[in-house]
């Protein structure tokens, strides 16, 4: 979040409503001629794709539209309400817990055996009026060949209702949340070991789309070929997750646009 300049609710609008042509589309790192061909050292062919696994919040719908930050917020007064913490205190706590334990969530269960459904349901309890129809995206999706899935931290509620914003739902097979994995959140291995079991994901034919790039080392090491959507309101990369990063992308409908052709 921080060093981010907030963008008026006409650019989150923009970011999803439609390529603009003359606007610098970044594909894949170092913007080779095709994606299909001079691939960069770590990039992969999507040619042989046939699951597409879309993270949810800051992926589908842009940063832009700024629901974290209430997602955030609530968080922060879940904690000053549950533990009597002041506002510096619960902030500084949810933020160490996402960095130690994946998600705040995870840690308030590990460190305090706070119930989970009570907290998800509070924390998505937010207004999602900002989001609004993604038809380009649509139909930059509906041109994509293959399955595509919905892996979240967030909860089936949540995703559906901002899906439904969205105007996409028809585009998904499924929504993988945080309960269906048992609230062990992304970057934990074993959600990413219950997708691909639970819905017969073959890893060397599945790509992985994700705005936070800590995500997408488990996908790789699995054998997915991972997609990372910069710009999000998390938007760190550590050292040790550039082997992982397979394609590197800043608009998501401009790029599946462009993929829905080259593999055509």
């Amino acid at each position: 979040m921080r060093g981010q300049a907030p963008r008026s609710r006409g650019a989150c609008l923009r970011a999803h409503g439609g390529i603009d042509k003359a606007a610098r589309v970044g594909h894949i790192t170092r913007a080779p001629m095709t994606l299909l061909d001079s691939l960069p050292p770590h990039a992969r062919s999507f040619d042989r794709i046939d699951t597409w696994v879309f993270d949810l919040d800051n992926t589908l719908y842009p940063s832009s539209c700024r629901l974290y930050v209430e997602v955030e917020q609530r968080m922060t007064r879940y904690i000053m309400d549950e533990l009597r913490l002041d506002r510096d205190g619960a902030h500084a706590l949810r933020r160490r817990y996402f960095q130690e334990h994946g998600t705040t969530l995870r840690g308030l269960m590990n460190e305090y055996g706070i119930e989970p459904r009570h907290f998800l349901d509070y924390v998505h309890e937010i207004d999602v009026s900002a989001v609004k129809p993604a038809p380009a995206l649509g139909r930059a999706l509906a041109a994509l060949p293959g399955r595509k899935l919905v892996f979240t931290n967030g909860t089936r509620r949540h995703a559906e209702r901002v899906l439904d914003r969205l105007e996409l739902a028809e585009h998904f097979a499924a929504i993988h949340d945080i309960v269906a994995v048992d609230y062990q959140p992304k970057p934990d291995a074993a959600g990413y070991r219950d997708l691909i079991e639970t819905y017969a994901v073959v890893p060397s034919r599945a790509a992985m789309v994700e705005d936070m790039a800590r995500n997408l080392p488990p996908a790789a090491a699995l054998g997915m070929t991972t997609v990372w959507l910069r710009g999000g309101p998390h938007a760190e990369v550590d050292v040790a997750h550039a082997a992982s990063i397979h394609h590197t992308i800043d608009d998501l409908t401009a790029f599946l646009a462009a993929l829905s052709l080259a593999v055509e």
